[in-house]
């Protein structure tokens, strides 16, 4: 059984004499009063029933049994700073994962805090691209894709399936087909082309709605604006839903009209021809589970 120990703040308080030979100056150190440092010690001398000063007129100096004492606190004290300096300076790994900026902004960035309570001894760097990311080139370590799932020289891992509808804010109470012809509706471009089903023109065929004029509206060059664009009240959009869960959880867009349209899906992604460190394994499985709660 460990014997027990002295008061940690009466040793501390020990140690800063014991090294300084000063009452006073170890006050100075610890930020308290010099008469709160020789009550400390007092209390410690009499825990022990022995003295651990010569006290003289113009400072200290260790007895025999303060200097047994001295030593070994300063070597725990040592071995505890120690400690405290390799956890602040240990090294860090880091993670790049590449998205688009709609799947960041929309599905990733609500999740952050989630993934660094996690895991706080890897930094994930985002980069929020449209752009094909090279994952084979040593810059970018993973990458979320929307398509098939089938890639060259990649590990892909299933993520989501999107989902498409229209969405419009509440105030447009948009309810019936037939409400979807009294507003704009909202484009976004895609960055390859889409299944003709997931535009407007193909939704409306599918729809059986022959008076949408599906080329009208606003464009927009990003999906995230156009999702913004929505919820502002600026029209209706043809969104996936999965990346809109949380506006349509707290009321700011709606997606009352059918059919809903299956997508493609959301895969992520690493080259299969490089090692996989264990900081960018611990990011694939975690994102994998987050995926799974939705």
């Amino acid at each position: 059984m460990r014997p027990k120990l002295a008061s940690l703040s009466a040793l501390r308080a020990f140690e800063a004499a014991a090294r300084l030979s000063s009452f006073k100056l170890a006050a100075n150190e610890l930020s308290v009063s010099p008469t709160a440092v020789s009550h400390q010690i007092r209390a410690l001398e009499e825990s022990l029933s022995c003295l651990l000063f010569v006290r003289k007129t113009r400072g200290v100096d260790l007895s025999v049994e303060g200097k047994l004492l001295y030593t070994a606190t300063r070597q725990g004290f040592d071995c505890i700073a120690e400690g405290i300096e390799r956890i602040r300076t240990r090294k860090r790994s880091t993670v790049v994962l590449s998205a688009t900026p709609a799947f960041t902004a929309k599905w990733l960035v609500p999740r952050m805090a989630a993934f660094q309570e996690v895991h706080p001894e890897i930094d994930l760097h985002i980069h929020a691209s449209n752009q094909l990311a090279d994952l084979q080139s040593g810059t970018i370590d993973l990458a979320i894709r929307y398509g098939h799932g089938s890639y060259s020289d990649l590990h892909s891992a299933w993520l989501l399936q999107a989902h498409f509808a229209p969405v419009a804010s509440p105030q447009l109470k948009v309810r019936k087909h037939s409400d979807l012809i009294q507003h704009p509706l909202i484009h976004f471009d895609w960055h390859k082309a889409p299944p003709e089903c997931l535009t407007w023109a193909g939704w409306a065929r599918n729809a059986g709605i022959s008076e949408l004029d599906s080329s009208a509206g606003i464009r927009y060059s990003d999906e995230s604006h156009a999702i913004q664009a929505t919820i502002a009240g600026q029209g209706i959009a043809l969104l996936s839903l999965e990346l809109i869960k949380d506006e349509i959880a707290m009321g700011l867009l709606e997606a009352n009209v059918t059919p809903i349209i299956e997508g493609l899906s959301y895969y992520l992604v690493r080259s299969a021809l490089k090692p996989t460190s264990a900081a960018v394994a611990a990011v694939e499985v975690w994102l994998i589970q987050a995926a799974s709660h939705d």
